[in-house]
């Protein structure tokens, strides 16, 4: 058992090795995309698109919960082995989530259309491009549905490097549509990249599914329902509705509350934000992608001890490392913005800053999702996470509705993020036994540390220089590393995390002495 936990911790090694590598260039490419897009399309047109796509990605309450049960599902019945049945399963997945596209598309062509025609604010002559950008943004998103099967197999399998090749495929194909739209004049250039987008999202949809199909000889579909399998993910899903039903409103209904209150340039300013979060949060997210798996399977084994060590080290490590990536883009971002942009819409420096804060709050809670949903006792935890994460809409529009800057939006939803932490915490010792103080003293408290010890240089020493050059910001940016450094190995580490960081730094040592 001890070699198969070592080999678990390699795995997860390696797999989180191979996001990286995806996320290097991704990150990359898509941060210069961004840049390009924005210029050419403009700050309205730009903002349009955010909101629009955000918009449709409103009906994600109901994919979102499916997605999640989808993989949940999958890698408890690898977890069982020969006793599981997985091809009955993924037939299974695979007819409820067409059934799902048909749903979303009914609503998005009556409801959806609706809405953003009558309550969404642009200027008058881009509301027949609005809605060119609405049916690709619907299409793209039914893709996205019915690949969700095959997505979650692959991560259920911990196939990682095939994330990795289709994400390269990927951004070199939305390179390719930013190169397309600078060479573009007679069309409409809005409507072409929300056309060449869902053309991409199909030949990813192709690559997944030919890839499990060779791979994967249990996930091909038979169209065979399995009533056991079919009943156990509604019952699954209707808990977990209110928690995606949370998420839409913490996140895509705040676009929209913000398109209808501050216009179009707003929207735009939270998009650019977003991609910075996606930027910085993408090495957590594959951290923690690598780790899910391991979750899941240790749950269905029924080795709860070795489950809580991964959830304890995923959930500190993932913040460390947000906090090692986020805090000199937090201290830096107006530098950053004016050599990353040719024009920043306004609040886009304070909305960046809150959401990577918010970020990090969320950073500590990914492992501690992942085990409710493994237990499959969700029904309390959905009620009560999902019931603090929707208070987020109603209170932003009740602040915006008494004159409240569009920034306010991001500070409700920080403190819903902590409030969100605590009671994750508390549901979960309830529910499978998680040591509730161990966990507060030996991670939160001791992460928020980290961050507040971590900052006190830094901030002393850019409030002291404030030069917008080159040498300023990599001096800044300096010191800010080496302060997070020593502040996570003094602070954020346990007294084997030190031992062991020690000896591979010896060791490291030694071999580069040795030639």
């Amino acid at each position: 058992m001890v070699q198969d936990y070592s080999d678990n911790n390699k795995r997860i090694a390696k797999n989180t090795l191979l996001l990286y590598f995806r996320m290097l260039l991704t990150m990359g490419i898509s941060l210069y995309t961004s840049r390009v897009v924005l210029d050419v399309l403009g700050v309205v047109d730009f903002g349009i698109y955010n909101v629009v796509g955000g918009f449709v990605a409103m009906f994600i309450f109901i994919s979102g919960a499916m997605t999640t049960a989808t993989q949940r599902f999958l890698s408890f019945e690898i977890g069982k082995g020969e006793k599981g049945n997985l091809q009955s399963l993924f037939s299974t997945l695979v007819i409820i989530h067409f059934i799902l596209a048909i749903i979303v598309l009914v609503l998005a062509e009556t409801v959806g259309l609706w809405f953003l025609n009558t309550h969404m604010n642009f200027p008058k002559e881009r509301y027949v491009a609005a809605n060119w950008v609405f049916q690709f943004s619907v299409f793209t998103f039914l893709i996205n549905v019915v690949s969700v099967p095959y997505n979650a197999a692959i991560v259920a399998y911990e196939h990682m490097k095939a994330f990795a090749y289709v994400s390269i495929v990927d951004v070199c194909l939305k390179l390719l549509v930013v190169y397309m739209l600078l060479s573009i004049s007679t069309y409409d250039k809005l409507i072409v990249y929300a056309f060449f987008l869902a053309l991409i999202a199909i030949t990813l949809r192709v690559i997944y599914g030919i890839y499990c199909n060779r791979k994967f000889k249990e996930c091909r579909c038979n169209f065979v329902w399995n009533k056991t399998y079919g009943m156990n993910m509604l019952s699954f899903v209707s808990w977990n509705l209110i928690g995606s039903i949370a998420g839409v409103a913490k996140e895509q209904g705040i676009n929209v509350l913000l398109n209808i209150f501050f216009g179009a340039t707003v929207n735009a300013a939270r998009g650019i934000a977003h991609q910075v979060l996606n930027a910085v949060t993408g090495f957590v997210s594959n951290f923690q992608l690598a780790m899910n798996p391991q979750i899941v399977k240790l749950y269905a084994l029924g080795e709860k001890k070795e489950m809580f060590k991964i959830v304890f080290k995923g959930s500190k490590y993932s913040y460390l490392l947000l906090l090692f990536l986020s805090l000199p883009v937090i201290i830096e971002t107006p530098f950053i913005l004016g050599v990353w942009l040719k024009s920043v819409p306004e609040y886009t420096v304070v909305f960046i800053r809150l959401i990577l804060i918010t970020a990090l709050i969320d950073s500590l809670s990914g492992t501690l999702i992942i085990s409710m949903h493994a237990s499959g006792k969700v029904r309390d935890y959905q009620i009560i996470v999902g019931g603090l994460s929707l208070l987020t809409l109603p209170l932003t529009y009740v602040l915006f509705r008494m004159n409240y800057p569009p920034y306010m939006a991001m500070v409700v939803g920080m403190i819903i993020s902590l409030l969100c932490h605590f009671a994750r915490l508390l549901l979960l010792k309830k529910s499978i036994g998680i040591p509730f103080t161990e966990f507060v003293k030996n991670v939160t408290f001791r992460c928020f540390c980290v961050s507040f010890f971590s900052l006190i240089v830094p901030l002393w020493y850019y409030y002291h220089i404030q030069n917008d050059n080159w040498l300023s910001f990599l001096s800044v940016v300096i010191i800010t590393v080496c302060s997070t450094i020593c502040t996570i190995y003094m602070l954020g580490l346990s007294k084997d995390e030190k031992m062991f960081v020690r000896h591979k730094m010896y060791l490291a040592m030694k071999y580069f002495l040795a030639k």
